[in-house]
């Protein structure tokens, strides 16, 4: 059976649909603009000459120290009616243990009403003065206009000095964190996000340690008011209050809402210490239902924005993949066609400063795409004229962008405490990055950039990746999702009488049987899914010859559709209509509403785990299908349609005239996963005006 979020692919395909007509649009535009000119003889063809970096002048903040520690400090701006108050609370990584996670229960429980003011009054009164107030495990940030700020800064310094931590509020998080954890299990992404630093710094450190159920099942109410009191707090801790507001002002508020906090004397102990590997090495995560590979390449570095050569540095992380114009992008995208995107940062985090260069590939080219990785890497300390004045334009015009944003003063105030930057950094910005030459991007890159001493991280199939991967020469190490070490996976051995038309026989006579399947000539569902807190229906209807019919419904109102008659359609979304693209034509057309009733053409490749169990592997076309070795079912398919990549997980069987049909679906799309909850099942009811 189809998968049934179809729509939000289509709307992927609508969106390519559009920039390609797009695209069209603009070439006609500029071949009408050939050879023209504005009436001041101005030739607009011609690519605008670099001028002379602007001066930027960046209000020095005043500042003052609270008895606590607290160190405040204002920024007066009069041209709009707001203000803004930054608070970053300068910590270091510490060890959660056995409670790991409990750090991120805290910052959930922030903001959700104070000893004061129950969370339902205090989130109406924030909504009320039209003002923003958020929490992190290490800071807060408001936002209002000016005349509410007195209020809306007394809630936000009453949310701090005072929260409420509610055992059942507290468990209530759990559980939300808990449900993420286990939606993460299916996402290659998730796991490398978790795993990565377990495996560079190891798990059971501060920088390597990730929450797991059993840990966050520990924490109870007092663990989060412990951690709140030892670690949330004044003593290493930044408030910034910028806008429209006096100095005088500002200093009294923060005098009054804040000399309460009380600071907690902590002493940190010293950071485990983290190494880069000896030489370069790949370690493997095993995901074994990944489609796709996740790819980290990196090393740890001491760079900080102090040193004389962190300018080169960016400027060398930017030509190598800071966008879509870098080498990494145009190598293993434009070129070879592998990822949607490749990039590289240079993190100058405090605690962690790091090199890493990523991107997301198909399996089949996870080994070719490392080759690419360590080649970029290990010419990135020759670059040219052309490149460096390209990197550095852009990184000016990022700079001059972020100047538009209040939160962006508060965090160069922050910033020139915590890294000891000189009181001139900000100002000379421009400057700095102008005096950058090829030379010193290339010292830059032999201090901070180390493809002899890279650790290839990959989250990925280890039992289709493993083998070309081994070949590349590189000692090779696998773990599993947790982190911890493992022997190479070893691919099972399938029996020599089970065939893909056996596989797909099982199948059908698990669900119901042949007679029954072939007596369906439609299926209409509807599911309803939650996609980053919103509610969605989704209704689809496919028939045979490839029908379709397909709608993704939020509060009642359509905002995604998808038609097919089986020769031609059309997708539309926000209002746009446009014609079926073929390629989404030609693969709808080619679907059955069952195709385990004739898999001839199929290929069975042997026995994978797959959603937690052993399953047979089909492929068949542009899908692959899994089918449990124990009861027969489909337990998910993994299709391409225009080149994405779409897993979906089937569960929870029930029966519909006579036919079993999952109930459960999840589907990856974007690194995030959606998960869907048939609501209502019904077959034979198309019609064929439904698909017109």
């Amino acid at each position: 059976m189809k998968k049934l979020i179809y729509p939000l692919i289509a709307a992927s395909l609508f969106a390519t649909g559009c920039q390609n007509q797009n695209n069209a649009t603009k070439k006609v535009v500029t071949d009408q603009n050939i050879n023209t000119k504005t009436k001041g003889g101005i030739d607009i063809n011609k690519m605008p000459v670099s001028t002379k970096s602007p001066t930027v002048n960046i209000t020095e903040p005043k500042s003052f120290r609270m008895e606590n520690g607290l160190t405040v400090m204002i920024v007066e701006n009069h041209k709009l009616p707001r203000v803004t108050a930054s608070l970053s609370i300068d910590r270091q990584p510490v060890l959660e243990g056995n409670i790991a996670g409990v750090s991120d229960i805290l910052a959930n429980q922030l903001g959700e009403g104070t000893k004061t003011m129950s969370k339902d009054a205090f989130n109406k009164r924030i909504d009320y003065l039209g003002a923003s107030l958020n929490f992190t495990q290490s800071g807060a940030f408001a936002n209002s206009l000016s005349k509410y700020f007195p209020e809306v800064f007394g809630m936000m310094a009453d949310a701090v000095k005072n929260p409420r931590f509610d055992q059942k509020e507290v468990e209530k998080a759990k559980d939300r964190e808990i449900e993420s954890l286990k939606v993460d299990e299916k996402s290659a992404d998730a796991i490398a996000r978790r795993t990565g630093n377990a495996v560079i710094y190891g798990k059971n450190t501060s920088r390597g340690e990730f929450p797991t159920e059993q840990s966050i099942r520990r924490v109870s109410a007092r663990d989060v008011e412990n951690y709140f009191h030892k670690y949330y707090a004044p003593d290493q801790a930044y408030l910034v209050i910028s806008g429209d507001i006096k100095y005088d002002e500002a200093k009294k508020l923060a005098e009054q809402h804040f000399s309460g906090w009380k600071k907690s004397g902590t002493v940190f102990p010293a950071l485990e210490p983290a190494n880069n590997v000896v030489r370069t090495e790949i370690n493997i995560v095993d995901v074994p239902s990944a489609v796709q590979s996740v790819i980290s390449v990196g090393n740890l570095t001491e760079l900080k924005m102090s040193d004389p050569d962190y300018f080169a540095s960016m400027v060398a992380n930017y030509i190598l993949g800071g966008g879509g114009e870098s080498r990494l992008f145009m190598n293993l995208r434009e070129k070879n066609g592998f990822t949607y995107g490749a990039y590289s940062g240079l993190s100058v985090s405090k605690y962690s400063p790091s090199f890493r260069a990523n991107a997301s590939v198909r399996n089949e080219v996870t080994d070719k795409a490392v080759v690419e990785f360590m080649n970029e890497l290990n010419g990135i300390g020759t670059v040219s004229e052309k490149e460096l004045a390209d990197a550095k334009a852009k990184l000016k015009g990022d700079f001059i962008r972020s100047l538009e944003r209040p939160e962006t003063l508060a965090r160069f105030a922050v910033n020139q405490r915590i890294y000891n930057l000189p009181t001139n950094f900000y100002q000379n910005y421009l400057k700095s990055i102008d005096a950058v030459t090829v030379n010193d991007v290339k010292k830059a890159v032999q201090r901070n950039i180390l493809p002899g001493q890279s650790r290839i991280f990959i989250a990925g199939k280890a039992s289709e990746i493993g083998e070309p991967l081994e070949r590349l020469g590189y000692d090779v190490k696998y773990y599993d999702t947790n982190a911890n070490p493992v022997a190479k996976p070893l691919a099972k051995k399938v029996d020599a009488n089970v065939t893909a038309e056996t596989v797909g026989k099982k199948y059908i006579d698990a669900i119901g049987g042949e007679a029954n399947v072939k007596k369906i000539k439609s299926v209409s569902t509807e599911a309803s899914a939650k996609l980053q807190g919103m509610e969605l229906t989704m209704l689809s209807t496919m028939a045979e010859g490839g029908k379709t019919r397909t709608e993704v419904k939020m509060m009642g109102q359509t905002m995604q559709k998808m038609v097919f008659d089986g020769k031609a359609g059309y997708m539309e979304a926000q209002g746009q209509k446009m014609p079926m693209p073929a390629d989404a034509a030609a693969e709808l057309a080619n679907r059955a509403l069952f195709p385990e009733l004739d898999f001839k053409g199929a290929q069975l490749s042997g026995i994978e785990n797959f959603n937690g169990e052993d399953c047979y592997v089909v492929k068949s076309g542009t899908t692959t299908y899994y089918y449990s070795v124990k009861t027969g079912l489909k337990t998910g398919e993994v299709r391409t349609i225009a080149g994405q990549t779409i897993p979906t997980m089937f569960a929870d069987y029930r029966d519909v005239s006579g036919v079993k049909m999952p109930f459960k679906i999840t589907q990856t799309i974007g690194g995030m996963n959606l998960e869907m909850t048939v609501t209502s099942q019904q077959v034979n009811v198309a019609k064929d005006s439904d698909f017109q």
